[in-house]
């Protein structure tokens, strides 16, 4: 495999950030986007078994939602 990629989502509520992967069932979250790429990795380590299944790249897709009022 290439590439995996997380969906990246700020979480305005609590603050921190969420991650998910596309396609796979690989969740987790981080107080501070250092913290989040930390615990990506972390979790994509303990996905895969061997470091032949494992993705050379981790692409992060960062998804902000936008409200706008309508007058």
């Amino acid at each position: 495999m290439s590439e995996i990629i997380f969906e990246v989502r700020e979480d305005e509520g609590d603050g921190g950030f969420t991650a998910s992967a596309l396609g796979f069932g690989i969740h987790t979250q981080g107080e501070s986007l250092d913290e989040l790429r930390i615990n990506i990795r972390e979790a994509v380590a303990c996905h895969f078994e061997t470091s032949t299944q494992m993705p050379k790249l981790i692409r992060l897709h960062f998804v902000r939602d936008e409200v706008l009022a309508v007058s």
